[in-house]
């Protein structure tokens, strides 16, 4: 699908560059020379982005932002200013404008934030849609993916939630586990029912049996009254086992009794329970070495194991990390009260290129913890942890490198990429010296000695 830009300035030659520009560039571009016919169009069009000028007579560019901004809060907008006016640049982003460029300026430059730009809103509309569709199929809007991994593991759980199959949910701790979990209940015909876990890594191994199954009165030092355990609690409903690879073997045995007869028995009672439950469980441990190891009883390992789902870890799904820090973003921003709605393109590039050994959760710590830290509009690299950069080593600037058949001039090429790295720090950094030094990990005087090497300007901006 062609996507619109409509382009609105007062001057004819820079509609007409602009039109020309863009159209040879794939986009279907309208142009308005006035604001008021920019908002009109953008009322019948409603383009994917817009283009304005700052100042122009009538309606100015910032009240044409103010407009559409009341109409589409999230519609991407470029302003252009002139002269390199840079209070008309803050009031523009200040107003909600995506990015913005001052003339005259660079086409590549221009380029690159138009498809920053159209590929966040992308996102943001992937995202939505996506969570409708969760919620839709499994009412939990923290489920988000779109990879291959993710969309087979929502198709399954649709075709298994119905049934009373028993789950088996693998993964490494962060992947999101217990989400899975809750989205097979309350998918299933039991959703209004009870959802009980139990952590079998949070209770005392002399403390679990009771906490499962209950005890009776007198039957160990404290037991002053008949207790219900959590299995009881899930009568009807589903029980989550977390983590059911640290289960002692003692306690193996008498959940491997109650998977196969459906009933138990308290701790000191004599009278056998029925139950109705649907048992799914979690681990982050590979069950099958445990079990060559001695510590897991393969019987119970086959009675869990009737329906498996493989929870991918992050670094094996990322093409899911724009989605998901999208989602965090928005969610950390309305809890914090603040309006952070996009993600700086060096930003997410660092996010993608690392290898989240916490997976998903530690993704959320690091996109929190961005937000709390954050004074602008916008997430910028700036607060992101230092082990993210250190991870993303060779971050592409202008998308995959590739070596042609004639071969490269490797010094040529690296000097390049260093220019481009500590000019897009820079810029993010608003020119100032020691926050790009930061951001690259290097010293402000390591700094000045490469831009010197590479004939970059070290005369302005040095504070």
């Amino acid at each position: 699908m062609v996507e619109r830009l409509l382009v609105v300035d007062d001057e004819p030659s820079m509609r007409e560059f602009l039109e020309i520009m863009l159209s040879q560039e794939g986009y279907q571009v309208q142009t308005a020379s006035t604001g008021e016919e920019g908002i009109k169009a953008y009322r019948a069009e409603e383009p994917d982005l817009v283009l304005t000028d700052v100042k122009m007579p009538g309606m100015s560019g910032l009240d044409l932002i103010r407009e559409i901004h009341s109409l589409d809060p999230a519609a991407p907008i470029i302003a252009i200013t002139a002269y390199a006016s840079a209070d008309d640049a803050v009031r523009a982003v200040r107003e909600g404008a995506y990015d913005y460029l001052s003339k005259p300026f660079q086409i590549e430059d221009l380029r690159i934030i138009i498809r920053n730009a159209l590929e966040a809103r992308r996102l943001r509309r992937e995202n939505l849609e996506l969570r409708r569709s969760i919620e839709g199929r499994y009412r939990f809007a923290d489920i988000i993916g779109k990879s291959h991994e993710m969309v087979e593991i929502f198709d399954l759980i649709s075709r298994v939630a119905p049934s009373k199959a028993g789950v088996l949910i693998m993964g490494e701790s962060g992947t999101g586990k217990e989400l899975i979990a809750k989205a097979v209940h309350y998918n299933s015909p039991r959703a209004d029912k009870p959802f009980v876990t139990i952590n079998c890594t949070a209770i005392p191994e002399n403390l679990l049996e009771s906490e499962m199954f209950g005890h009776q009165k007198g039957s160990f030092t404290g037991a002053v009254a008949n207790k219900a355990g959590l299995v009881e609690a899930a009568h009807t409903g589903s029980l989550f086992l977390d983590e059911i690879g640290e289960i002692p073997q003692s306690i193996q045995v008498k959940l491997l009794r109650f998977l196969q007869e459906r009933e138990f028995r308290r701790v000191g009672g004599t009278d056998d329970k029925k139950i109705d439950v649907r048992v799914i469980a979690a681990t982050n441990k590979k069950l099958e070495e445990e079990m060559e190891a001695g510590n897991f009883r393969e019987d119970l390992y086959y009675r869990l194991n009737v329906i498996r789902i493989r929870l991918p870890p992050l670094r094996e799904r990322e093409e899911d990390i724009p989605l998901l820090v999208d989602h965090f973003l928005r969610q950390f921003s309305k809890e914090q009260g603040k309006k952070i709605e996009k993600v700086s393109s060096l930003a997410m590039r660092v996010l993608c290129n690392y290898s989240y050994p916490g997976n998903v959760r530690e993704l959320e710590n690091i996109i929190e913890r961005c937000v709390t830290l954050e004074q602008s509009d916008q997430l910028t690299a700036e607060n992101l942890p230092q082990k993210l950069f250190e991870s993303a080593g060779s971050v592409c600037i202008d998308g995959e490198m590739d070596i042609p058949p004639d071969g490269i001039d490797i010094n040529r090429t690296m000097e390049n990429l260093e220019k481009k790295l500590i000019s897009r720090a820079l810029d993010i950094a608003g020119g100032n010296r020691p926050r790009a030094a930061k951001l690259l990990g290097i010293s402000f005087r390591s700094l000045r000695y490469r831009m010197l090497k590479l004939g970059m300007d070290i005369e302005e901006n040095l504070e």
